[in-house]
């Protein structure tokens, strides 16, 4: 199996590209431009207790993140970063030569964690327009009784389109655990986390590291039925969430007020870009619910692209596949990390 492909850090980036890190603009990461709240800061260095082991059932984590989802704290497990979760998730659902449902382009640890544990991946392949192929998706679920798993985002990363309400209905029909992954639902709205109460199969992922901008501390959460919670338990390491990732996701729940005006910025941010990417000739950006936007590349070499303004100390993500060869994601940045962007592709395109 291939290696996950994680993004070079900044450090790293520095020296390859011989630029100052404190002038690099990174949007190739989906990584909140903002922050944390000042709030993870003061918990971080109050924190008094780092020499003691975490609790194991991150009980105050769990019981905050009830306040936050509406949801009772009996159906919600803390995780290290919603990464831990999908692996928990195959482990517990495929045994060797079990399949899961992957429906490309998608979040890559998919295809890593069913790969890891023995499983075989079946891509279907989004259509056009990124939208599920719910037909294809049905037709495998009903014809291979090794299918275990549907792995489906939304909004969907690398391109930001939202599931439908119908599709999803459908889709929770088939004879499948759903694994609904919103890690970038705060920048849409209409989460679906809910639905659990009311289906034994579906399953909802969540994170910190995008809207909260807790990244680099690695705090994730999911909302399932009980009867999946109860085997979970069984298999999950006991001290996952360490003691700053919980301390500072308490304390960005504490303060999510200031959270979400970060990310009415990022949307406004994204209301611009897009249009403004439009007016290139050579892009042909999609609409996007998320905190990033994909652009196919008309004309022009994609890698090439992305080459061009890594010299200029803007990063962007290319991913080297054959459906998303001519493309390129750029996430979203603060207004003058917009404007410098905006600028050099005027150049890079001038060229």
């Amino acid at each position: 199996m291939a290696p996950y492909t994680p993004i070079v850090p900044f450090d790293v980036l520095s020296k390859r590209l011989g630029i100052p890190a404190e002038d690099i603009i990174k949007l190739d990461a989906n990584e909140n431009p903002y922050g944390p709240s000042p709030a993870v800061y003061r918990a971080l260095a109050n924190e008094k207790d780092y020499h003691i082991y975490p609790d194991p059932d991150s009980t105050a984590l769990r019981q905050a993140l009830s306040q936050y989802t509406g949801i009772d704290a009996t159906h919600i497990i803390a995780g290290q970063g919603a990464d831990e979760l999908i692996d928990l998730i195959v482990r517990l659902f495929v045994s060797p030569g079990d399949a899961v449902i992957n429906c490309p382009p998608a979040f890559g640890m998919y295809r890593f964690d069913t790969e890891l544990n023995g499983g075989k991946i079946i891509d279907v392949e989004r259509k056009a327009d990124f939208t599920l192929d719910p037909e294809a998706i049905t037709e495998i679920a009903s014809s291979d009784r090794n299918a275990k798993i549907l792995f489906i985002t939304s909004p969907n990363n690398p391109d930001g389109s939202l599931l439908s309400d119908v599709c999803l209905r459908e889709l929770l029909e088939l004879p499948l655990i759903v694994v609904l992954d919103e890690a970038y639902i705060e920048f849409a709205g209409g989460s679906r986390a809910d639905w659990v109460l009311q289906h034994e199969n579906l399953v909802v992922l969540r994170t910190f590291s995008k809207w909260a901008g807790l990244a680099g501390l690695r705090v994730g959460y999911g909302v399932f039925p009980e009867w999946i919670i109860s085997h979970l338990l069984k298999i999950k390491q006991p001290y996952n969430v360490n003691a700053a990732g919980s301390a500072a996701a308490l304390a960005s729940l504490s303060d999510v007020h200031h959270l979400q005006e970060n990310v009415r910025k990022i949307v406004a941010e994204r209301e611009r870009l897009y249009p403004a990417l439009r007016e290139f000739d050579f892009l042909e950006p999609y609409p996007s619910e998320a905190n990033f936007i994909l652009s196919r590349v008309v004309g022009r070499d994609a890698a090439g692209l992305k080459a061009a303004l890594a010299e200029r100390g803007i990063l962007i993500r290319y991913f080297n596949t054959p459906r998303l060869q001519d493309h390129v994601r750029i996430s979203v940045g603060k207004p003058a990390q917009t404007s410098v962007l905006l600028d050099a592709l005027e150049v890079v395109g001038s060229q």
